[in-house]
């Protein structure tokens, strides 16, 4: 079964940053760790599904028929085994990023309902028979399960922000490329400590304040860089491909070297290296060039 095309930026944060004590329930499924990172997508669009075809229908995944959250918020948490924790910080786990899926729904609801155009917002109230006042009053609620301001994962669809890469040192890169495209063991990923992606992307962002202004991507980088302040100072940060690996063949994932020309953009820009710049932006257009194609195709 296809995954989702999603790519995810999560941070795990240490158990008892989520609680002082953490819950019991939450506990058991930390322990448990039941729920696997190329599961996450799945098991996100299985709760948006069963939302839509719930009687009555839900406004938001993850609720009860009342509002309430669904006893799958303290449940369904992504959880780092002691080997995947970067820089020796094993022994201050476990490390655990809840999904938090009815707030970062209700985020998203919130940002469509502000954007959308009248016509278009219209029919989607209709359809589902809520009226902007419930919209406003169940969102609110809903981000009040959130343990902090933000919430633990950022996600994009068909692509990865370039500014993402500036998070992670590219020698952090994992690859299981598994049996093929379809293995739900197929995962490309970088984890780095929260205090690494920090500096990183402050020193990126003055670079590219500097040289580009305050829009584009060091616009993008600034406001991860903000998200990022909102958790434990000893989390850890996550760069995902998600689904995405399923779109490219073996040798393709093997040979992507995103993370290093990101890097290496940034060092052209310090050294006022104007081909290299060149360059490397061409390289970048032609590998996710693929991917919009595909995305445009669908």
């Amino acid at each position: 079964m296809l995954r989702p095309f999603a790519a995810y930026l999560r941070v795990y944060e240490p158990l008892l940053a989520l609680g002082e004590p953490p819950d019991e329930r939450l506990r058991a499924a930390v322990a448990a760790a039941k729920l696997r990172r190329t599961d996450a997508g799945a098991r996100e669009q299985a709760m948006w599904l069963k939302s839509q075809v719930a009687a009555p229908r839900r406004l938001l995944p993850a609720e009860l028929a009342d509002g309430r959250p669904a006893p799958s918020l303290l449940t369904d948490v992504l959880v780092l085994a002691p080997e995947d924790v970067p820089d020796g910080r094993a022994g201050q786990g476990p490390f655990v990023c809840p999904l938090e899926l009815r707030a970062r729904s209700a985020a998203a609801l919130v940002t469509f309902i502000g954007d959308a155009h009248p016509a278009l917002k219209n029919v989607v109230l209709d359809e589902g028979g809520f009226t902007q006042e419930t919209i406003r009053a169940r969102t609110k609620s809903a981000m009040a399960d959130l343990t902090t301001t933000a919430a633990h994962t950022l996600s994009t669809t068909w692509t990865v922000p370039l500014p993402w890469f500036v998070l992670v040192d590219p020698d952090e890169r994992r690859l299981v490329l598994g049996s093929g495209r379809d293995d739900p063991k197929r995962e490309l990923s970088w984890r780095t400590t929260l205090a690494d992606a920090q500096h990183r992307a402050r020193e990126a962002g003055e670079l590219l304040e500097h040289t580009f202004g305050d829009s584009g991507p060091g616009r993008v980088l600034y406001e991860t860089r903000r998200w990022l302040d909102n958790f434990h100072a000893d989390s850890v940060v996550e760069l995902d491909y998600g689904g995405l690996v399923q779109l490219f063949a073996d040798p393709v994932l093997e040979s992507d070297n995103t993370a290093d020309e990101v890097h290496d953009i940034l060092d052209a820009l310090r050294s006022g290296n104007v081909e290299e710049l060149a360059e490397l932006f061409s390289d970048l257009r032609e590998f996710w060039g693929d991917l919009a194609a595909k995305e445009r195709s669908n």
